[in-house]
């Protein structure tokens, strides 16, 4: 497309190209969103604007990068989570509103198995962009929050965006939970969205996470419940006697997850958690103390 077109006429052209692509119509708006930097409701307010060419350019390219699978927040360069702005890039998971649904469900829970208890520590493993223990320090400012990964491109990330939010959370790099059990710390919480899709399920996903996502921070081994194991074996060291763990999982991964947290903590009282659109998403273990 060449010429001067009005802000309606571009979102037109992008939605049908979207479509033909097998994209999101609806992700010209976000885009246009962006680049004009405004809000949804301004856009539409200014559909009979003529778009000036240092913005349709760049929109043009960004709408056909898309639709070959670039993911929209690596082209805007962040997703928003909890209401907050979150940089990623292709060395983080993208944040999905199932992992809102796990910090939710944290937060009602630590009021009800805590009470107030005083210093409580909360370690976020494998923390990617840093959603979740950014997220759990701001909702929770009472907390002390520790997130380990073990990519360094990751953490770097992650720190990025405890700046950009004014979060205090401590950053160690390292696998799983050798962190903490390294600095001979116990902790009351341990939240961790884990890889968990299945090996075999790699030729099922779409090219946008496929091609544009960690694989580090995606695949789990055959059954995708390899890092559940691995947490059964170290999480008995690392934890307090009176703790809350929280897992995100993969659909259909519920009563496995929960078996293996049955078999490890045998007085805890074990929950499955759906998600909102009805799909086993979360597991919380209790353990009483």
């Amino acid at each position: 497309m060449v010429g001067h077109f009005k802000v309606y006429e571009a979102l037109k052209w992008a939605s049908s190209f979207l479509q033909e692509n097998n994209r999101d119509a609806n992700s010209g708006e976000l885009l246009l969103c962006s680049f004009l930097n405004t809000t949804r409701s301004h856009l539409y307010a200014s559909m009979r604007d003529e778009l000036p060419e240092e913005i349709w350019l760049p929109f043009e390219q960004a709408v056909k990068d898309h639709a070959t699978g670039v993911p929209i927040q690596h082209i805007i360069g962040y997703e928003e989570f909890y209401g907050r702005k979150f940089q990623v890039n292709e060395q983080v998971l993208i944040p999905r509103p199932e992992t809102e649904e796990l910090v939710l469900g944290t937060i009602q829970r630590i009021k009800e198995h805590f009470g107030l208890q005083p210093d409580i520590k909360l370690a976020d493993i494998g923390t990617g962009s840093g959603a979740i223990a950014i997220t759990m320090k701001l909702e929770c400012p009472f907390l002390s929050v520790t997130a380990t990964d073990i990519s360094s491109a990751a953490l770097q990330v992650a720190i990025g965006n405890a700046k950009l939010n004014h979060a205090e959370v401590n950053f160690k790099r390292g696998d799983l939970l050798q962190p903490i059990f390294e600095s001979n710390e116990k902790v009351d919480i341990v939240l961790s969205n884990p890889p968990y899709i299945p090996n075999r399920d790699k030729d099922f996903l779409s090219t946008v996470v496929k091609d544009h996502e960690p694989h580090l921070a995606l695949f789990g081994g055959e059954e995708g419940l390899d890092y559940y194991i691995r947490f059964m074996e170290e999480l008995p060291f690392v934890i307090t006697n009176r703790a809350l763990i929280g897992f995100e999982i993969g659909a259909g991964q519920g009563e496995k997850v929960a078996t293996l947290l049955r078999e490890t903590f045998k007085d805890s009282c074990i929950e499955i958690v759906n998600d909102i659109n009805g799909k086993d998403r979360m597991v919380f273990c209790r353990i009483p103390g």
